[in-house]
């Protein structure tokens, strides 16, 4: 990676990514850039100076470096920017993890910090055998705090949930969120090889476009996935079912399927993890797993708000 110097004049570097590279070289005649996205990853607003002279206080933000443009996808632009053409806004719509909607079905792990997808029927349940001593994502009161099935799709089974809106009580969960500031469509992106998107009840697997890294971009909307994205229709200001503060707009609900491969084979596991020893809290005993650490990345495309959240693919080492 390298850096563009703009202290003088200001540059343009614009690049095709992977993607739009492989379309390219297909020669066809169909390649048609129709769209572009920018980002300010390496920009540091906290730079902006408001005590001193107005020609002055965005200087230092200005003349920062800026990234030389890269192709790979799954590095660029983490933070893409957006425009809304008023300029009376005083709160700005965020994407956010609930983790209090229905109880502890959609909290990450305790003492983790991640969500955990078991990968296959003997690491969720032994099989689905009543001796619960080899299970890592069954407890005596059910599925433990932060595990996910993904094997057992069918099955009821913890989730995702993010939601989005105004998370400032100053714009009241009575009000209803303006249209230029509505999410009605995200995006989904995830390591092809460990798994997929699914529906909370595990009936709907859905389609992804997967890129040169392996990695599968899905698209849900309003419109197209209601089972995916539904409008938040509450107004009450109580914290434990609802992650937003202000006016709210939808949530997306999903789960993660795990692959064939992480199901049959151990390959992935020895290559891309490692092994671990789980044990949560008020339980004695402890297991073996063999894990795989990776990020699912959800981004409103009307707001341009992403969030990463920590995954971790395990199964029982034996």
């Amino acid at each position: 990676m390298a850096f563009l110097d703009n202290s003088g004049d200001i540059i343009l570097d614009v690049v095709l990514t992977d993607e739009g590279r492989r379309r390219l070289a297909q020669g066809d005649g169909t390649f048609n850039i129709t769209k572009f996205a920018l980002g300010d990853d390496e920009v540091n607003y906290e730079l902006y100076n408001v005590n001193t002279g107005s020609a002055y206080q965005d200087l230092e933000i200005l003349q920062t470096p800026i990234f030389e443009s890269f192709t790979n996808n799954t590095s660029a632009m983490s933070s893409m920017l957006v425009s809304i053409p008023r300029n009376n806004l005083l709160y700005l719509p965020i994407v956010k993890l609930n983790e209090t909607a229905n109880g502890t079905s959609t909290a990450m792990h305790a003492s983790s910090g991640s969500f955990f997808v078991a990968v296959d029927g003997n690491t969720e349940d032994n099989n689905g055998s009543t001796a619960l001593t080899s299970s890592v994502a069954f407890g005596a009161n059910g599925i433990k705090q932060g595990f996910i099935l993904g094997f057992s799709t069918q099955k009821e089974s913890n989730y995702i949930r993010l939601d989005a809106g105004i998370d400032n009580s100053a714009v009241p969960p009575q009000s209803r969120i303006s249209d230029d500031l509505d999410e009605t469509q995200y995006t989904i992106e995830l390591d092809s090889r460990l798994g997929s998107i699914i529906s909370v009840k595990g009936d709907v697997r859905l389609s992804g476009v997967v890129d040169d890294d392996n990695i599968a971009l899905y698209t849900v909307s309003t419109d197209t996935d209601p089972k995916f994205v539904y409008r938040n229709t509450e107004t009450g200001t109580s914290t434990t079912t609802q992650a937003i503060a202000g006016a709210r707009s939808t949530y997306l609900e999903f789960r993660i399927a795990s692959s064939i491969d992480l199901r049959q084979s151990d390959f992935l596991f020895d290559r891309l993890g490692g092994t671990s020893t789980l044990k949560d809290e008020g339980e004695t005993n402890s297991s073996n797993v063999k894990h795989i650490d990776t990020l699912v990345k959800v981004t409103g495309l009307n707001t341009g708000y992403s969030v990463d959240i920590p995954i971790r693919f395990v199964k029982l080492n034996q």
